[in-house]
Order: C-alpha cells, then structure tokens, then sequence
C-alpha cells in the first residue's frame, strides 16, 4: 500500500464561535456530509472564540484518533484578523505537535456562496408570490460588518454578483460599520418599494439571525412605518457548500505537496 493511502486524513473546520445549539447542529451536519462524501478517517469542527472545543482540543481530538495529517477549513464568510488569527493559532499548535497540516483558503470570494444566496432569494420570492420584475421590489442585504477593510471587500464582492441579478440592491450591517440597519431600510426607502427582501449574510442560524437582526429590523419598521418586509434563509447546510469545502480541501492538499 502507498504511503498516500496508509496516511490517516483529518479535515477540521474551524468556525468562529457560538453558542446557539442550531449553530452546533449545522456544524454537524456539514461534517457528517463530508465524511460521507471523502476518505478522511476523522471530520470533524472547533471553535476560534467564544465555547470549546476551542483549536487545540479540535487538532487533539484529531491526533488522539492516531492522525497523520490535517486539512484545516477555515469556515469563515471573510478575510480579515479573525482569520489570521485562527490561521496562527493553528499553525503553531501543529508545529509543536510535529503533524503534517494544511489550511484551505476561507469560503470568501467563493462564487457558489453568491449562488446559494440567490438560491435562497429565490426561494423567498416564490414562497411569497414576489414578482422579481417588479420595480418597487428592493433588496437588502446584510453583514455582520468589520473594523478590517478587507471583509468589506469581500462582503461587496457578493454584493455587487446580487445586482448583476436584481435590479435594486443596497447593503448594510448589523454591527461595527456603516450603514447599520436602519440606514439600509432608510436607503431601500429612496427607491420607493412596495417590499423589501432582506438577504442575512451569514453562514448559521445562530443569535445574530435568531434574534438581533430581528430586533434591529422591527426598530427601523417602526421608525418608518414600512411593513411589508421579508427575509430570505441564511447560507446554512447546502450541498453546493459541501462540494465547496471539499474542493478547497482537494485543492490545498494538492499544492501543497504533502498528500
């Protein structure tokens, strides 16, 4: 047998963090999903920030299961220090314990996420009975927003692939940046619509989409009296993100000529 075919495989999402147990599920799922699509021996996730199992209990978990090699999926929507940071932490973790590693990029600049995203837009406005032609249609999408320049790059990136399809589409964020939320609806409200699709840029159902987004929406409601609103599904388990983190996974391992 080849060494390449002896050698024990690990794949390690890394996600930022949450405590939100349809967080947990999600994460799960995924890792369940690429088990069950690969020849990894053991997939598994680990959190940068906030609950364990924090970096170096996921990469412990990995070795405990006499792995040889790891493949880390930074699962991150965007670039910035969150990233490096998971990414150095990582790094310095493996090299003490004398393993074989490899970081994918993150699911920034993906073009597929764009796809998912209008996939669940779509999906909305079918369930609704939207009509997508209409010009008093106006779409919001939102962030979670970053002090880093490069998340908001990156954010924009799927932004403006969203206004290759949809005629009015602004864009906000719920925290650390502006427009926050209220400035979005306010900017939706310049084009006079008679609905506004909200688009939740983010990977989980967790707190943010669960609760403070909602929050923040029935606010600005309120304030301008503007009622006919929905809101698409967030990015989530989705085949399309399954095939994505495998490839990214493939595409690393090959160039880095380890595997």
């Amino acid at each position: 047998m080849s060494g390449e075919l002896s050698m024990k495989k690990a794949l390690l999402i890394i996600d930022r963090g949450s405590k939100m147990k349809a967080v947990q599920d999600e994460l799960h799922d995924t890792c369940d999903l690429i088990k069950n699509k690969t020849d990894y021996s053991y997939v598994d996730f680990c959190f940068l920030e906030v609950i364990p199992p924090c970096i170096d209990e996921g990469i412990r978990k990995c070795i405990d299961r006499g792995i040889d090699s790891i493949t880390i999926v930074p699962y991150f929507l965007y670039p910035g220090m969150k990233l490096k940071d998971a990414v150095t932490q990582t790094a310095s973790i493996i090299h003490q314990e004398n393993k074989k590693m490899v970081i994918t990029k993150p699911l920034s600049y993906q073009p597929i996420i764009s796809e998912i995203v209008i996939k669940r837009v779509n999906s909305l406005i079918v369930e609704k009975g939207l009509d997508i032609d209409n010009k008093n249609l106006c779409f919001l999408m939102i962030g979670h927003g970053s002090s880093d320049k490069r998340a908001r790059e990156a954010f924009l990136y799927t932004v403006n692939g969203l206004k290759k399809i949809y005629r009015d589409v602004k864009f906000c964020f719920l925290e650390l940046e502006p427009p926050n939320i209220e400035g979005g609806i306010k900017e939706c409200l310049t084009v006079n619509p008679d609905t506004i699709v909200v688009i939740p840029y983010f990977l989980h159902k967790g707190i943010h989409i669960q609760k403070d987004i909602l929050n923040d929406l029935a606010i600005a409601q309120e304030k301008y009296s503007f009622n006919s609103l929905f809101m698409s599904g967030h990015i989530g388990v989705d085949p399309a993100v399954i095939d994505l983190v495998i490839t990214l996974a493939k595409e690393a391992e090959a160039k880095s000529g380890v595997f």
